[in-house]
């Protein structure tokens, strides 16, 4: 007679998930990673001596930076099902008053006590500027009702207009060390813009992901009226998504007032387009509710590696905003036959 040992059934052991679901969960990522890896392969083919060199990604470190945080500041609105248009208007404003504000009231006499605390009176009136045009483009959004791209259109031209009022369209520059530290300098051996950029995509990371701020966004940006319905305050929520925004509108407006020991109304204007693309190539549904910062950072890495090899190899800079373009394109493309792919391997797999 068989015993309860006997007949009682082992437990199993899970199963590893394959790496058909892991594509299937992560298909803008892997796509990504393919695309640097030819990427990286043509450019050492090309420019072997150059490309590979060590000073080609601490260049790219440093010019990264400034792009990715605005990148991350196009993504919020994104994820809610909107758009900011205004993050460069935003920035190059931020980036005047402080520039303003440390050049006359610094001077070459200015004890060290007075000169932090300027810098810090400084950074404290750029931050104010920029929360500023965040909270009234947010609110017209949520409770006037009106579309984001023509206020964030209607932003960009104001923010704009008053900054080439206020300098003439003219430069300001000429600043102090500590600042010039932040877009220039070091630390262990990583670039201090590098550093910023980390800690900002690492905190949108979390916020977007885990935060019940997070949560509700990309609710409301898969859904609204089901979001509204189920209790959460989505006009509030909407004026969170622009100052949040415009906070990261603000730290990338310090990298490039010091990176470029200047500010002016008109810095970083192709930025504008390219940081949507980075956000649609990165995985970033337009329409809102999903997408990970993950895939923008890698679609990030791979622009940066393009506009490089480009001029490494000696092409034309002005040819790299239409590969830019061709990528996306090519991207989306690649993109729709991966997940019908993908869709036919899963069928397959679930009616086994």
């Amino acid at each position: 007679m068989p015993t309860e040992a006997s007949t009682s059934t082992a437990p199993t052991s899970p199963t590893r998930p394959s790496f058909i679901d892991w594509i299937g969960r992560n298909p803008s990522v892997t796509m990504l990673g393919g695309l640097i890896v030819l990427a990286v392969i043509f450019f050492s083919a090309m420019a072997p001596s150059r490309f590979l060199s060590l000073d080609t990604p601490r260049a790219m470190a440093f010019q990264m930076p400034e792009l990715g945080i605005l990148a991350l500041a196009m993504m919020v609105p994104l994820m809610s099902g909107g758009l900011n248009l205004a993050i460069i208007a935003t920035a190059n404003l931020s980036a005047l008053v402080m520039a303003a504000i440390i050049t006359k009231m610094i001077g070459p006499t200015s004890p060290p006590q007075a000169l932090f605390g300027v810098i810090a009176f400084a950074l404290a009136a750029g931050l104010v500027t920029s929360l500023i045009i965040g909270l009234i483009t947010g609110v017209i959004v949520a409770f006037l009702g009106v579309h984001p791209i023509l206020v964030t259109l209607g932003t960009m031209t104001a923010v704009k207009g008053i900054a080439v009022y206020a300098t003439n369209g003219g430069v300001i520059g000429g600043f102090p060390p500590p600042i010039l530290f932040l877009g220039n300098g070091t630390l262990a051996g990583v670039p201090v813009p590098m550093v910023f950029f980390v800690l900002c995509a690492v905190l949108v990371a979390v916020v977007m992901s885990h935060a019940p701020f997070g949560v509700a966004v990309r609710m409301i940006g898969s859904n609204e009226k089901a979001t509204r319905y189920s209790g959460v305050a989505t006009d509030w929520m909407v004026v969170g998504v622009y100052i949040l925004s415009s906070l990261l509108c603000w730290v990338a407006a310090v990298i490039m007032m010091a990176r470029f020991n200047s500010a002016r109304a008109g810095y970083a204007e192709s930025y504008l387009l390219i940081t949507i693309l980075a956000a649609v190539l990165g995985g970033i549904d337009p329409n809102g509710g999903f997408g990970k910062v993950v895939g923008l950072f890698m679609s990030l890495i791979l622009l940066q590696i393009i506009s490089t090899g480009f001029t490494l190899v000696g092409f034309s800079p002005h040819l790299t905003e239409a590969i830019w373009g061709a990528t996306m394109i090519l991207a989306i493309a690649i993109a729709l036959v991966r997940d019908r792919w993908i869709t036919h391997l899963w069928l397959r797999k679930t009616s086994k």
